[in-house]
């Protein structure tokens, strides 16, 4: 028996662990996975001495995370590397507008698409400057985040500013950008981060989110762990061992055990039963835990059928490549970027949203790629290039046998990006030494919280955010279950590797064991 059980070993599992422990409590987090790590794991897929990640990359979130900084993860060996330009934005004709980490470069580089924009982006800048850090604190910190939104107020002072903030903030990201900029530059900065999301560019928030990544880039980077992503995990075990936790790996979760109400612990997959005393943390994306772990036996009928309205985002498609060299971008500012986005006009991104809305496979995806070794040389010998690239497409659990993703699909679809990719950068597929490939299927059969691909725990609009995370009045981490909360991204904030939903887990079990101490000392 144990104090507390973390079901999963993703970041927000460990954050959980990680805080448990530090309280004192005894921990041991269940991970189905030979490996902890969920979708921050890197390892060799192509070609030997080519790190790649294997999931997720880059991490400006992590950088400004409250519960990710709070653990001082570098005294645990982790190096955090950054490329001197954290984006680019290619367009087809192989002009790119860029965000560097010297604003000055920043505002040439958006001026070069339209006078003015420089001056317009410096103005954004300042903005973020005065609320950055209370956005993030609201967005990021303890749930519900009231002391957070009253410091946000009082950073805004007069009732106007706050009115003229959640305008900004509910925006979508084309009436945004329209109001700020003059040139396309400086807009697609801000719409393809929205697009990191299932947010199309009339979507409410993708403006804020849009926002909110851009700042990011412009003043912490988009920074990556030395070694490979797992580097990330690896810190995060590493501490929580050192304060008397554990991880036990290949130890996959069947069902949660509920006794008049309340979660007693678990059952393995090999029939053994894990009891905990003080909770259980689930880092389970929503649908799951629900429905296979625990069993609508133990729920309430209307949480049960709210449930079934739960709102999946997007499918991806993700290509990671070896290559011989750098990619040969047209224009040189691309070369230096550790994240690229790949797209035409805000039209464009219109277009790829529409076809995945409707479960169609874009014609001219929009694409993210990441050159690894110019944000951490460490990924690959010296001269060469560790890269990947990623798009959306529809989801096959939201709609089954909209695409087949069979071979000749997914060759055609990964020659569709390799062509984006070369069509800017002539000679990119010279240089290919390895390729690696991960379907929605493919994703889903590495990591069970992938759900058909989808990298966000559930959608990132407007009808399922906050409160409303993942169902009606359920933002928080607790579930109808006594005892279990809900640890996973699928609770408020939602998708990143920020380890907030992990924290609000570990938090509210907190809160809840010293209730049930002051009711015994009664």
């Amino acid at each position: 028996m144990t104090d507390a059980i973390v079901i999963g070993a993703g970041p927000n599992g460990l954050v959980a662990a990680n805080m448990l422990a530090d309280a004192g409590w005894g921990v041991v987090v269940l991970e189905a996975q030979p490996y902890p790590g969920g979708a921050v794991r890197s390892g060799e897929l192509t070609v030997p001495g080519f790190s790649h990640d294997l999931f997720s990359a880059f991490y400006p979130l992590a950088a400004v995370s409250p519960a990710i900084r709070g653990l001082h993860l570098e005294d645990h060996g982790l190096v955090w590397r950054k490329a001197e330009v954290p984006l680019a934005h290619v367009f087809g004709d192989g002009r790119a507008a860029a965000v560097s980490l010297d604003v000055s470069e920043t505002a040439e580089s958006v001026d070069r698409f339209a006078d003015g924009d420089g001056d317009a982006w410096r103005s954004l800048v300042e903005e973020w400057n005065v609320v950055g850090d209370a956005v993030v604190e609201t967005f990021l910190g303890p749930f519900p985040p009231v002391g957070a939104s009253l410091r946000l107020a009082g950073r805004l002072r007069r009732p106007h500013a706050l009115l003229e903030f959640a305008r900004t903030a509910l925006m979508p990201v084309r009436r945004l950008t329209a109001e700020r900029f003059c040139g396309e530059g400086a807009s697609m900065l801000l719409a393809g981060n929205a697009l990191h999301t299932d947010l199309a560019p009339e979507s409410a928030l993708s403006g804020l989110f849009g926002w909110l990544l851009a700042m990011l880039a412009q003043t912490v980077g988009f920074p990556v762990p030395e070694g490979g992503s797992g580097a990330l995990t690896d810190a995060l075990v590493r501490r929580l061992e050192a304060a008397g936790g554990e991880v036990r790996c290949g130890a996959e979760v069947r069902a949660v055990t509920v006794e008049n109400g309340r979660a007693t612990g678990v059952r393995l997959a090999g029939g053994e039963l894990v009891a905990a005393t003080g909770g259980i943390a689930a880092d389970v994306i929503a649908p799951k835990l629900y429905r296979s772990l625990v069993g609508a036996d133990h729920l309430p009928g209307r949480f049960v059928r709210d449930l079934d309205r739960f709102d999946l985002d997007h499918g991806t498609l993700k290509v990671d490549w070896a290559l011989s060299e750098p990619i040969p971008w047209t224009d040189p500012v691309a070369r230096r970027a550790g994240t690229v986005h790949l797209g035409e006009g805000m039209d464009h991104l219109a277009r790829f949203s529409s076809d995945l809305a409707a479960a169609r496979l874009p014609a001219d995806p929009f694409i993210l790629l990441g050159q690894m070794s110019r944000a951490d040389p460490t990924r690959s010998p010296e001269g060469t290039e560790t890269a990947w690239g990623y798009t959306h497409v529809p989801n096959p659990i939201v709609s089954p046998g909209a695409v087949s993703w069979e071979g000749e699909t997914v060759d055609r679809l990964v020659a569709r990006v390799e062509e984006e990719v070369e069509r800017r950068a002539p000679g990119f597929r010279a240089t290919i030494l390895g390729r690696h490939v991960q379907t929605p299927v493919d994703l889903e059969a590495a990591n069970a919280n992938l759900m058909g691909g989808a990298l966000n725990g559930g959608t990132a609009q407007l009808h399922q955010q906050v409160v409303f995370r993942p169902t009606i009045g359920r933002g928080g981490p607790a579930t109808p279950v006594d005892g279990l909360y809900l640890a996973s991204s699928s609770a408020h904030p939602g998708g990143g590797v920020h380890g907030a939903c992990g924290a609000n887990a570990a938090r509210a079990m907190l809160r809840a064991a010293r209730r049930r101490t002051a009711l015994r000392g009664r």
